[in-house]
């Protein structure tokens, strides 16, 4: 799921950011499902498990694999978009000619990729392939196996997932950025003399987040389902069969990427003057609050 830049228009307007909120989900569900369908496979998340990797240094498989496959993506200039977060450090300088895009966020350093990954690696992984991982052990009758050996298929998948969980966070920055323009004068006083729990107070909506996980769960029970036969009105509701863990993605918004995404928003905030002169902060202060949605 890109985001294009160039195309022109607000980058910050509600509606456009909304809009790819609600596309990462559909993102990340899909990519969940894909992973659910492989065993858990442990091993490929312990450093020093593959003999192969020594030469690279003490890496696991998907650490390995990751860095590999960003460094192809700094390559090709992934990593110069404003919404784009990698997980590696010191990759290459990208072979294409920068872009020009337009200034939107306050520069700024900010990067939760380790939270994502360990979070990713030791609490989404388990849960969403506990079908799979037991499907696994009846195949090849032994009571402790966790392992289809699948290990590059699920990999791949992995850093799909990750990468677009990665997106939906730091995507923060820009809810942060439209709310900050809508009203500086509502923020300023708590970045100025640093406040995280007013500005967390001031970014919290629980009415959208509510119906936010209402939304998220019809989409992740519904896109669980096989669709049977081609006349089925909608898809037939079989829980037991359910391609993917459908609480379990629900208690992940709702218990990490809500609050992590609400860090990286306030994180952002308390970094929002940085650099300004007085004469700039007083200027914002005397802008007019502008209408605008809750997000």
């Amino acid at each position: 799921m890109q985001s294009n830049f160039m195309l022109g228009g607000d980058p910050l307007s509600l509606d456009r950011i909304r809009s790819v909120l609600v596309r990462l989900e559909d993102t990340i569900i899909f990519s969940l499902i894909e992973r659910a369908q492989f065993a858990h496979n442990p091993k490929i998340y312990e450093r020093g498990a593959f003999s192969h990797l020594k030469e690279f240094g003490e890496l696991s498989w998907l650490e390995w694999f990751l860095k590999e496959t960003e460094i192809f993506h700094a390559k090709a200039r992934r990593y110069t978009s404003p919404d784009e977060y990698p997980f590696t450090e010191n990759l290459p300088e990208p072979v294409l000619p920068a872009l020009h895009f337009p200034k939107i966020l306050h520069p700024n350093k900010i990067n939760v990729n380790p939270s994502v990954l360990s979070f990713y690696v030791n609490s989404i992984v388990p849960r969403i392939t506990r079908r799979a991982t037991l499907a696994s052990k009846r195949v090849n009758g032994d009571a402790e196996l966790n392992d289809d050996g699948n290990y590059g298929s699920a990999a791949t998948i992995d850093i799909e997932a990750m990468q677009s969980i990665s997106k939906r966070v730091h995507y923060g920055k820009f809810v942060s950025e439209s709310k900050f323009q809508a009203n500086p004068a509502a923020f300023i006083p708590h970045i100025l003399k640093p406040n995280p729990e007013a500005l967390d107070a001031l970014i919290t909506k629980p009415e959208v987040e509510r119906k936010l996980l209402q939304r998220l769960r019809k989409k992740a029970a519904t896109y669980a389902q096989d669709v049977i036969g081609e006349d089925a009105p909608s898809p037939c509701v079989d829980q037991q069969n359910a391609k993917l863990d459908v609480d379990g993605v629900v208690d992940f918004y709702e218990n990490w990427l809500i609050p992590l995404t609400k860090k990286v928003e306030v994180d952002y905030l308390l970094c929002r003057l940085d650099g300004l002169s007085q004469e700039d902060i007083d200027a914002l202060m005397q802008k007019s609050p502008k209408n605008n949605l809750a997000l």
